[in-house]
C-alpha cells in the first residue's frame, strides 16, 4: 500500500478505481519519451539493472525505473511498504519497498468452527517470491537503493504478457473495492458484521430523548451501509446557527475511530456546536447524498447559507444535488494537512515553506494581495511547475478565504483552526482503539459536559466586565450587545481603525472612499475602498470581511468615524454573534407553508412540538429563576392541554364540532 501520512488522512473521494489509475498513469508516463522521469528510466533501465547504491532524485523515479525494468523482464510491482519520520515538526517520507506482484502470502482468517461461515474460495497469484527493490532517502533530492533481492520464486512471464497480467491485477483490485463494504462493517460491527449492538444505542437514546431521530440505509442484501442520527437539542441549535453548516469528516486521519462523520456549526461564542452524525460505510456520490438528503429532511428542509467539506469529487457532487443553492468550499486545513504529504521533499528541503504557504492563504483579504503573494511565494521557491500547487491554485476559488467573499461562513478568524471530530476525540480518548458503542457512549458524555459548559457561560454573560480600549460610544455598544468573544474580535478592529485613513474620492448616493493604513510600508500595502450611504448607513468593503464573518472591518468603521457614525445600525450587528441570539420568535416558526403540514401530520407535529419544548428547556437551564419559571409553565400547559383532552373526550360526535374548542393560538413555550 502506498504511504499515507498520518496527518495527512486519506481523501473523501471513493477509492474505487484509484489504484487502477495510478498504474495506467504509469504505463502512460513510460512509453512518453517527452515526461523527465520517463526519460531517466529510458537512459538506466534500457542498459542497466537496478543495483545497490543506485541514485535517484526522487521515490517517484525509483518507482518509474523499477515499474519499466519489470516490463523488461516480464513481472509487476507493487509498493509494500513506506516509513515516514517527523524531522523539524514535518512528517517526511524516508523508505519505499518495492516488490513483485507474487511476494508474501494470502493470510487466511481463522473462525470458530460453531460459527463459521462458508466462503467462497478465492485463488491468489502470491506465493512468496522475494525480489524487491527498497529505497530510502540520503537527501532533499536523493534516494539510494539499500536493499535489492533479484531472484524470483517463479517463471517471469514474457514481455508481451506484461499487460495482461497487469489487466489481471487491477481486477483483482476491482473485486477488493467492492468488497470494501464489507471490510468496513467487520471493522465497525465486528468480524460478524451485526449492526443490533448500534439499534440497542438507538432504542435506548430514543428512551432517554423523545426527539431523537435515527435512520438506516442497506443495500440490496439489507446490509447497512450509512446510517444517520439527530437529537432534539441539535434540531434547535440548527435553528439558530445553522447559516454556516461544516461536514466534519476528519475522522479519516486516524485508524481507531470508527467512520463518525458530523453535522457541526459555530455558536454565539464561537465554539463548535453538533447538528447531527453520520456513520459513513459507503463514500459513493449516491451514499452522500443519501446522507445528505436524510439530514436535511429532519433539519424541516431548511437549508444552510454555505456548507464547508473535505475535497473530494464523489462529496462534491453529493453537495451540489442537495444543496443546489447554498455556497460549497473545500476546508483549508485539511488542504494544509495534505500538502505535507503531496509536499514532503519541499518541506524537508524548505522547512519554512508550510508556514509560508499559510500565510499566503490565511492573511490576504483581497484577491490581489492574495495573488501577489501567491506568485511571489512560487518564485521564491521555484514552485511554477509544481502540479500540486498548480492544481490548489485553479481551485483556489473554492478554499482560498481572499477568494469566498460572495457567502457567509460564521468564521470569526481566518488563522484559528477550528475545532474537528479527530482532534476532539484524539484529545480525550487518546490514540487507543474502542467499540462503536463505548465510542458514541463517550462522544455523548463529551457533548454534554460542552452543553453544561454553554449554559453556564450563558448564566454568567448577563452580567459581564469587558476591558474597554477607547472611550467611544461605540465600543461600549458592541460591550453590551455581542458575547464575550465576537466583541473582542470586533474591538481589535475598531482599534486597528483608528489607525486607518479614509479619504473621499467620489460623490453620490453611495460616496466612495479610499482607505489605507498610516505608513504601511510592506510589499501587501494596498488601499481598500468603500461605499457608503448616509441615509441608509450601509457600506461595503472590499475586503468583504463582514460578508464572511458578520463582523463590521476597520476599514467601514474608519469611514464610520469620518462621517460621523457614532453608533452600529441595527443592520451592522450580527443577530447569531449576540447576547440575544437565541431569543425571539424563530423564523421557521413563522413560516404559514408548514401549517397545513402540521396539521396532516402526527409525526410533523410531534417534532415540532418537541423544539418548542427543547427551547423552553435551554431557555430554563440557564440560572436557577429561569428553571422555576420554565417549570411553572410547562406544568400549566401541561395542564390545560390534559384538561383540554377532557373536555374533548366527553363531547358527543354529532356536536364535537359546535362544543369544543381549539387550542389557545398563544405559545406557552415562546
Amino acid at each position: 500500500m502506498d504511504y499515507s501520512s498520518s496527518e495527512e488522512g486519506h481523501s473523501i473521494d471513493d477509492l474505487t478505481g484509484l489504484e487502477a489509475e495510478q498504474s495506467s498513469n504509469f504505463a502512460t508516463r513510460i512509453s512518453n519519451s517527452n515526461d523527465p522521469i520517463s526519460s531517466e528510466i529510458d537512459g538506466k533501465s534500457q542498459y542497466q539493472q537496478p543495483y545497490l547504491g543506485m541514485e535517484f532524485d526522487s521515490d517517484s523515479a525509483a518507482r518509474a525505473f523499477y515499474n519499466a525494468y519489470a516490463q523488461k523482464l516480464g513481472f509487476g510491482i507493487r509498493v509494500a511498504r513506506s516509513r515516514t519520520e517527523r524531522r523539524k515538526g514535518v512528517e517526511v517520507l524516508v523508505m519505499k519497498r518495492f516488490v513483485c506482484l507474487k511476494e508474501g502470502h494470502h493470510k487466511k482468517k481463522t473462525t470458530p468452527e460453531l460459527t463459521a461461515k462458508k466462503k467462497r474460495k478465492r485463488l491468489s497469484i502470491r506465493d512468496g517470491c522475494p525480489a524487491l527493490m527498497e529505497v530510502v532517502r540520503r537527501g532533499p533530492e536523493k534516494w539510494v537503493v539499500n536493499k535489492l533481492v533479484s531472484e524470483h520464486t517463479h517463471v517471469v512471464v514474457s514481455p508481451d504478457r506484461v499487460r495482461e497480467l497487469q489487466l489481471h491485477c487491477l481486477s483483482s483490485k476491482y473485486i477488493q473495492k467492492q468488497n470494501l463494504l464489507n471490510e468496513m462493517r467487520r471493522k465497525v460491527f465486528g468480524e460478524d458484521g451485526d449492526a443490533r449492538t448500534l439499534l440497542d444505542y438507538f432504542k435506548r437514546m430514543q428512551l432517554k430523548n423523545k426527539g431523537f431521530f435515527y435512520a438506516i440505509q442497506a443495500d440490496s442484501t439489507n446490509c447497512v451501509t450509512n446510517v444517520v442520527w439527530i437529537d432534539a437539542k441539535a434540531r434547535v441549535l440548527y435553528t439558530y446557527f445553522g447559516d454556516a453548516l461544516t461536514f466534519d469528516t476528519t475522522y479519516m486521519q486516524n485508524d481507531n475511530m470508527p467512520p463518525l462523520a458530523l453535522f457541526s456549526g459555530a455558536n454565539q461564542h464561537g465554539e463548535m456546536v453538533v447538528f447531527g452524525y453520520a456513520l459513513i460505510l459507503d463514500k459513493t456520490e449516491s451514499g452522500f447524498g443519501w446522507i445528505f438528503e436524510t439530514w436535511l429532511s429532519a433539519m424541516g428542509k431548511r437549508h444552510p447559507i454555505s456548507v464547508t467539506t473535505d475535497q473530494g469529487s464523489s462529496l462534491a457532487s453529493a453537495v451540489a444535488a442537495v444543496f443546489p443553492q447554498t455556497y460549497h468550499r473545500f476546508c483549508r486545513w485539511r488542504i494544509f494537512s495534505r500538502c505535507k504529504n503531496k509536499l514532503s521533499d519541499l518541506y524537508f528541503k524548505f522547512p519554512t515553506l508550510h508556514e509560508e504557504i499559510k500565510s499566503c492563504v490565511n492573511e490576504p483579504d483581497t484577491v490581489d494581495i492574495f495573488e501577489v503573494c501567491w506568485r511571489s511565494l512560487v518564485d521564491k521557491y521555484d514552485l511554477r511547475e509544481n502540479e500540486w500547487l498548480g492544481f490548489l491554485y485553479g481551485i483556489r476559488n473554492k478554499w482560498v478565504p481572499a477568494h469566498l467573499t460572495t457567502s457567509f461562513f460564521a468564521e470569526l478568524s481566518t488563522i484559528k483552526r477550528p475545532e474537528s471530530i479527530n482532534r476532539l476525540c484524539r484529545g480525550h480518548f487518546g490514540t487507543s482503539k474502542v467499540s462503536l458503542t463505548n465510542f458514541l457512549i463517550k462522544v455523548d458524555e463529551l457533548m454534554e459536559s460542552r452543553c453544561e459548559k454553554e449554559a453556564q457561560c450563558e448564566s454568567t454573560v448577563l452580567h459581564p466586565e469587558p476591558v474597554l480600549k477607547t472611550d467611544m460610544i461605540m465600543e461600549k455598544q458592541a460591550a453590551s450587545a455581542y458575547t464575550k468573544e465576537t466583541f473582542e474580535i470586533f474591538q481589535s478592529e475598531l482599534v486597528e481603525s483608528l489607525h486607518h485613513y479614509p479619504v473621499k474620492i467620489q460623490d453620490g448616493p453611495y460616496g466612495k472612499y479610499s482607505v489605507e493604513r498610516v505608513g504601511e510600508t510592506t510589499h501587501t500595502h494596498y488601499r481598500y475602498t468603500v461605499f457608503f450611504s448616509p441615509a441608509e448607513k450601509k457600506a461595503w468593503c472590499n475586503c468583504n470581511k463582514f460578508s464572511l464573518s458578520g463582523i463590521l472591518c476597520r476599514h467601514v468603521l474608519a469611514v464610520f468615524f469620518l462621517t460621523g457614525v457614532i453608533l452600529l445600525p441595527d443592520h451592522c450587528i450580527t443577530k447569531r454573534w449576540t447576547r440575544i441570539s437565541k431569543m425571539g420568535p424563530d423564523p421557521e416558526l413563522q413560516d404559514p407553508g408548514q401549517e397545513s403540514c402540521y396539521e396532516n401530520s402526527v409525526s410533523m407535529r410531534y417534532h415540532d412540538l418537541v423544539r418548542d419544548a427543547m427551547r423552553c428547556v435551554e431557555k430554563g437551564a440557564t440560572s436557577p429563576d429561569c428553571y422555576k419559571l420554565a417549570k411553572e409553565v410547562i406544568r400549566k400547559a401541561l395542564r390545560e392541554i390534559v384538561g383540554f383532552e377532557a373536555s374533548f373526550a366527553r363531547c358527543e360526535p354529532s356536536v364535537l364540532g359546535k362544543t369544543c374548542h381549539p387550542l389557545p393560538s398563544s405559545n406557552p413555550f415562546q
